[in-house]
């Protein structure tokens, strides 16, 4: 799930405690499910630092020689060629969000009501487990298979590594279908809301704090905008039968040079979250009407994708996993790559093991029956 942080040096700023894991020589894909997961967990791969992973999933998956391995930068692709009328796509990133003295991973309880936590957990390592512990056992799906581990989805949308193999690879992401092994608490989610970073821009005039009325204090001019937005009613929007959450905010408010100079300049960061019925267009349109008379440039957006659930593969991915999982249908509230593929004009949606509530907290963790119920949907897919 994609940061609205500037950049990967903030994410480096965020360390709070020192590594203390020791990586493996090797991942085993054979091991048992909640075993691969804590191996995979406990490979620090912060945004940015992916390599040592990416290197284990590649070695690992090259040992299968039913799998076509590819790689660029830390992205590992690996491919079945067996001549299946359709081919889908099961993908997930390699990367975290900062590490908070929250690996190695820890399990507590016994079999199926056991929990594992640690950073990755959720986000989203336990479905990157599920995604390697079938690459290496289905040599005989009945699709043929893409499996896509991707580097930095967790900063800047220009850096996804996704995004890089859309833009200097698409024939390794050709597909009639994909699934993202996000968190999705262990049911299907379709779509997701877009994501729009703006910057309000404020000025003032510098003076010296003991002669205050000789400036004009640009962070007291953020109080009307913060205001806004704190008045601000998100919507609830629903968009071919799931309803979308709306939410924008600020995120960010930096400003000042020193603590006796009256500040010139304040910068209010604002993540607008917004259904998938809206384009970027519009979504801006909606947040420089919010904010009218005042300076706002968009940094960065990313157009959300509708469910696509009356798709016939999608509608057929929903009848086989719900019918091992339960539930219905819902919304992914969240920004996913879902939307790479939406874009392509593959139809896509979320499943993976995980709440996404904890999604990015440092009390991060899973169920492992959820990690073990995942995996047993996706198998019963791809061999159904």
């Amino acid at each position: 799930m994609p940061s609205v942080t500037p950049g990967l040096a903030r994410h480096a700023a965020a360390r709070v405690a020192v590594v203390t894991a020791t990586p493996p020589a090797a991942l085993d894909l054979r091991a048992d499910l909640v075993t691969l997961t804590r191996a995979v967990c406990d490979v620090p791969s912060e945004s940015g630092d992916e390599t040592v992973l990416a290197d284990l999933v590649e070695a690992a998956l090259r040992a299968y020689p039913h799998l076509e391995v590819l790689r660029d930068g830390d992205t590992v692709v690996a491919r079945t060629h067996l001549g299946r009328p359709s081919r889908v796509c099961v993908a997930g990133h390699l990367d975290t969000v900062p590490i908070v003295d929250n690996v190695p991973t820890r399990l507590e309880g016994d079999g199926d009501d056991a929990v594992l936590w640690g950073r990755g957990t959720v986000d989203m390592k336990a479905g990157v487990a599920v995604q390697l512990a079938l690459a290496a056992e289905l040599t005989d799906p009945v699709h043929d298979v893409t499996w896509v581990f991707y580097d930095h989805e967790e900063v800047a949308a220009d850096l996804n590594g996704l995004g890089r193999v859309v833009r200097e690879h698409p024939e390794w992401l050709a597909c009639d279908f994909a699934v993202l092994c996000e968190p999705t608490d262990g049911g299907l989610e379709g779509g997701c809301n877009g994501t729009l970073r703006a910057e309000v821009r404020l000025t003032g005039v510098a003076a010296h704090s003991a002669r205050a009325w000789m400036g004009r204090n640009a962070i007291h001019a953020a109080g009307e905008v913060l205001r806004r937005l704190e008045a601000y009613e998100p919507a609830h929007v629903e968009v071919d039968g799931l309803t979308y959450r709306e939410s924008l905010n600020a995120v960010l408010v930096s400003g000042g040079t020193a603590a006796n100079v009256i500040p010139d300049a304040c910068v209010v960061t604002v993540n607008y979250r917004f259904a998938p019925s809206k384009d970027v267009e519009q979504a801006t349109r909606h947040v420089r009407d919010l904010l009218d008379g005042y300076d706002v440039v968009v940094t960065d957006a990313a157009p959300g994708a509708r469910p696509g659930l009356d798709h016939p593969a999608a509608a057929a991915f929903a009848d086989v996993v719900l019918a091992v999982t339960g539930g219905v249908p819902a919304a992914k509230l969240g920004w996913t790559d879902v939307a790479r593929f939406t874009a392509l004009g593959v139809p896509a949606v979320n499943f993976g093991p995980g709440d996404p509530l904890l999604a990015h907290k440092d009390d991060e963790r899973c169920p492992v029956e959820q990690i073990r119920t995942s995996h047993a949907a996706l198998r019963a897919w791809l061999t159904t």
